[in-house]
């Protein structure tokens, strides 16, 4: 795979964009939970255009760089040459999203076994573990409408959202937005986690101890004392030298 370097054309502020959401890819990629080539993380690019950047349709997340995502508008055009096209379905949920949430500036969406699973659960995520109690004090849920592929469900994407942090669609998947992508990661991290913790709970006994609702009230509180509010800020140059070790191309 041969794609020419963008550094020198875009801006220094969106290269490193790139290169953390490339980072991010590879990420997910080495935790398991990508999906062959059909799930996406999207960076909303700062200023009044309203360009984001998402994966190129058809690469793994494993291969992807910097300078192979593709930089598109609202209305899903492409407004910097690129060879690849993007996936439909993530233009869809991804656009709604950004267009909504002026915090939403990194979108990050999985289809993990274990996260499938529970969102096809009636009770979706339960107050069972430390990790489930952050993510129920910011979780929202969207029904399933099929492959996101229709401009009218984008309202009942953005109105199910709110202003939540982790959202569960329905028989589908898991997505988090944050302000950073440093929090975006962290955040699908806790949410993958609690599914996990949840299906082998479930698999070991049917009597699961449930946490106090006043403990999961006061989730965010905790979570605030525990990184000192630097949230995925703290675990993020870490998770950039573990990837360094692996294979330094994202950043090309």
């Amino acid at each position: 795979m041969n794609i020419a370097s963008v550094r020198e054309v875009v801006s220094a502020e969106e290269w490193q964009l790139r290169v953390d959401l490339a980072a991010c890819y590879r990420l997910v990629a080495a935790y398991g939970w990508s999906d062959l080539v059909f799930t996406h993380v999207s960076a909303r690019i700062p200023g009044p255009e309203h360009h984001f950047l998402i994966n190129p349709y058809g690469l793994m997340f494993d291969e992807i760089t910097a300078s192979s995502l593709v930089k598109i508008d609202l209305e899903g055009r492409k407004v910097f040459d690129s060879h690849y096209d993007i996936n439909p379905a993530g233009f869809v949920i991804h656009s709604a999203i950004h267009a909504a949430r002026a915090d939403a500036r990194f979108v990050l969406h999985t289809h993990s076994l274990n996260g499938v699973a529970v969102s096809a659960t009636r009770g979706g995520v339960l107050p069972i573990s430390q990790q489930s109690i952050f993510v129920l004090s910011s979780l929202a849920y969207h029904d399933y409408e099929g492959v996101a592929l229709l401009e009218g469900e984008k309202p009942r994407l953005v109105r199910d959202l709110g202003d939540k942090s982790f959202f569960m669609l329905r028989n589908h998947g898991l997505l988090t937005v944050a302000s950073s992508i440093a929090d975006a990661f962290l955040l699908m991290y806790i949410f993958e986690a609690a599914c996990t913790v949840q299906l082998r709970a479930q698999a070991a006994s049917s009597e699961l101890i449930p946490i106090d609702q006043k403990i999961v009230a006061g989730a965010q509180m905790m979570a605030k004392q525990v990184t000192r509010s630097a949230g995925g800020a703290l675990a993020w140059p870490a998770l950039l030298r573990k990837l360094d070790r692996i294979d330094r191309s994202y950043r090309d």
